[in-house]
């Protein structure tokens, strides 16, 4: 039985080698988009390169073995059998358990033989020599089994994502340029939501910008009648406020970015113990929470915005981008409910609910007034018309149209 399964993993390390192998390169990143305000320094290349990977040339179908600390240290890519959905079947599931179990199990005759000065058969001496050629060198034997991780391709959701960002691309640039912050800001929810509206995450994140909703009430996005965190334009607002305070506090975009995730308290606790030396944060810190997520936060930026600005060479088959938001918006002078709004602004109630997302079902009905400053989007032309009708002056009373009109 010892000997059956040695052979069996002797086979499967080396099919998973030669599936390593046969994976197609991803495109170099241009290393040109490395400025001042989002550095990408030579130390952190392994980590964006395999976010590359994850977002542009692994699809949903595809299941990546990997080191969760040197990320080029990929032992092979497996492909799900069966029909592939959003989500994996208990089968698909089960087929991923087993090929991580049983490479667990191989790593862990490796470590024990390289540790004892042990000698190595062919196969585990060409994994041993696969390990050694990571970033992690030879120390990376050592606990190899321990830090096997799986992570799933998403180069059709970051595609999708793509698409619904030139609905709002424009829009977001504006946010943050208005706030004084780097506009490239506006790549986040592809590391966030892939930019999905609905997304919401099992802790209670919520949105495109993905709130909590503590965070959300702190900076002025959540009340009895609205939930900005629903409304994209209106989070990334909220995050404008968030990074420009996180931003003041650490003086640094890799930290406040990476706040996004682990919070700007616990990035202050990583900035006095390794100062603004993000690299050695990122290889050292072990703070409370900064595990692989927060670890690989602004890498996974750094990845996503390489992407989004070179999408020809990462999506050669070509992107479809929405159209721009052309909507009309105002910002409400007093407390109103949602049917006085569709009055006067001759707008069918419907109609108004349904492209106003962030507010809450006691508003939509009406049974509580929207707050005084609360943005109201508005159909296209809505106000326009109500000027060239002559009309506009009660329904003006109410709010202040933002931009004058339409945001492109």
């Amino acid at each position: 039985m010892q000997l059956q399964l040695r052979g069996f993993l002797i086979i499967l390390t080396m099919l998973m080698l030669a599936a390593c192998a046969s994976q197609p390169a991803p495109p170099k990143a241009d290393l040109s988009f490395s400025d001042g305000a989002f550095p990408s320094p030579p130390e952190l290349q392994p980590q964006v390169g395999f976010w590359r990977q994850v977002y542009a040339s692994w699809g949903r179908h595809q299941v990546a073995l990997h080191d969760n600390r040197y990320l080029d240290l990929v032992y092979g890519v497996l492909t799900l059998p069966g029909e592939v959905g959003e989500s994996q079947t208990p089968e698909q599931k089960d087929f991923v358990k087993g090929h991580q179990e049983t490479l667990q199990t191989l790593l862990r005759q490796l470590e024990a033989k390289v540790a004892a000065n042990a000698p190595l058969t062919p196969a585990e001496q060409k994994l041993a020599n696969h390990i050694r050629a990571s970033s992690g060198g030879p120390g990376a034997i050592a606990d190899a089994s321990e830090r096997l991780r799986t992570q799933r391709g998403m180069r059709e959701r970051f595609k999708r994502g793509l698409e619904i960002s030139g609905r709002y691309d424009a829009a977001f640039r504006g946010v943050f340029r208005e706030a004084g912050l780097p506009e490239d800001l506006a790549y986040l929810p592809h590391v966030e939501s892939s930019f999905q509206n609905h997304a919401a995450s099992s802790v209670g994140a919520v949105g495109m910008w993905q709130f909590m909703p503590g965070t959300a009430r702190h900076f002025g996005m959540l009340n009895a009648a609205v939930d900005e965190r629903r409304d994209p334009v209106a989070s990334a607002q909220g995050a404008a406020r968030y990074l420009n305070n996180a931003y003041s506090r650490l003086g640094s975009w890799p930290l406040a970015l990476t706040s996004y995730n682990h919070g700007v308290g616990g990035m202050k606790n990583a900035q006095q113990a390794f100062g603004n030396d993000f690299v050695t944060i990122v290889r050292s810190y072990s703070g409370k929470g900064f595990g692989f997520a927060s670890r690989n936060f602004y890498t996974e930026f750094l990845a996503a915005r390489d992407i989004a600005r070179n999408p020809q060479r990462f999506f050669p088959e070509g992107v479809r981008y929405e159209p721009p938001l052309n909507l009309d918006r105002v910002r409400l002078r007093q407390a109103v409910n949602s049917m006085t709004l569709a009055t006067y602004y001759d707008v069918n109630p419907g109609e108004l609910v349904s492209l106003n997302k962030a507010w809450n079902p006691a508003a939509q009905s009406g049974r509580i007034a929207l707050p005084s400053g609360t943005l109201v989007w508005l159909p296209a032309g809505t106000v326009e018309r109500l000027v060239q009708r002559g009309v506009a002056d009660r329904a003006l009373a109410l709010a202040d149209p933002v931009a004058k009109g339409r945001l492109r």
